[in-house]
């Protein structure tokens, strides 16, 4: 049976620069069955669901449901909802987390503050929501956050593909798997986001995963199958990863995208290292062919892809080491 993933393998679509733009998450356990649009089709009140999403809008903040893998019968069980928030700029990430009995204390929340990376937005805006600001807010020093795309109702791959994954990482002993609602990108699957640093995977293995994982414990990325940083806008993920692919660079927090200049189709976006280089990346917006599915059951589209057509080092690295050449 043809999928919107085996058209997209087949024809080799490129993964770079097709992560989630989402500088700061907002993560709520809600178990159960989730509908397409899940914040607003599962077992939290719509109501909540709505108003979060509202809160959301422009802040940078991506709210988005998660739950242990398993089975989701459809049940009302557990009377504490285990949320999370993560901040993904690079020497600037961190996760909170803690337990609510109610939701909707979320929108007490700074979403302003927490989309800028001010973990003091947990405490709340000037204007308190009605049920009380959410407390005992703990920082989390657990293992990385592996955020497994697996909501079948939104795409039948991620189903197909994702839940498998999140349960033989579990079954693996893979601390910090979820499932998530959606991240985007149904024919990556299975894809998934790895928090704090926000780096965003696509068509992985078990083992791609625990490799890794290997390397953000050495503080370290990986880039084979690499979508992007969520910190960055689509055109800074792939100038981030053109840069990494250029100079061999690896490390999880070397690289930051200073500004994106231009607008669609073409950007010129520039990416500095903490060492003092810095290079201008020219990204250019193709419409993919031929044709393909961008979901399961859609119709055939061009979906945007987003091409490096330049590098240009304009800064050497503070100790005068050689800045890698231009590549066209």
């Amino acid at each position: 049976m043809s999928t919107c993933t085996t058209a997209s393998r087949d024809l080799s679509e490129p993964l770079a620069g097709t992560a989630a733009t989402a500088p700061t998450w907002l993560l709520v356990e809600q178990p159960g069955p989730w509908g397409t649009e899940a914040l607003t089709a599962s077992r939290l009140d719509p109501a909540v669901g709505r108003a979060l999403e509202r809160a959301a809008e422009g802040t940078g903040v991506r709210v988005a449901l998660i739950r242990r893998p398993g089975r989701h019968a459809d049940l009302h069980a557990g009377s504490r909802h285990r949320v999370f928030v993560a901040h993904t700029r690079p020497g600037r990430s961190w996760i909170r987390t803690t337990a609510l009995a109610d939701p909707g204390q979320l929108l007490g929340l700074d979403f302003a503050a927490l989309g800028a990376g001010d973990a003091g937005g947990l405490a709340g805006a000037a204007d308190d929501a009605p049920g009380g600001l959410p407390g005992e807010w703990e920082e989390y020093t657990g293992a990385p956050l592996v955020l497994v795309c697996t909501n079948g109702k939104r795409d039948r791959c991620c189903a197909l593909l994702g839940r498998p994954l999140a349960a033989e990482l579990t079954t693996a002993g893979v601390e910090g798997t979820w499932e998530i609602t959606h991240i985007g990108g149904h024919r990556f699957s299975p894809t998934l986001v790895v928090l704090p640093h926000g780096y965003a995977y696509g068509r992985v293995t078990a083992q791609d995963v625990k490799d890794t994982l290997a390397a953000l414990r050495e503080n370290r990325v990986a880039t084979e199958g690499c979508r992007g940083r969520s910190a960055w806008e689509r055109p800074g993920q792939a100038a981030e990863l053109a840069v990494r692919e250029l100079t061999g660079e690896d490390g999880a927090d070397a690289l930051t995208v200073v500004r994106t200049e231009s607008a669609a189709p073409a950007w010129s976006v520039t990416v500095a290292h903490t060492d003092g280089r810095v290079w201008r990346v020219s990204v250019a917006q193709v419409a993919a062919a031929p044709p393909r599915p961008q979901s399961c059951g859609s119709p055939l589209g061009s979906p945007a892809r987003m091409d490096v057509v330049g590098i240009r080092a304009v800064r050497p690295a503070r100790d005068g080491r050689t800045v890698s050449a231009a590549r066209r």
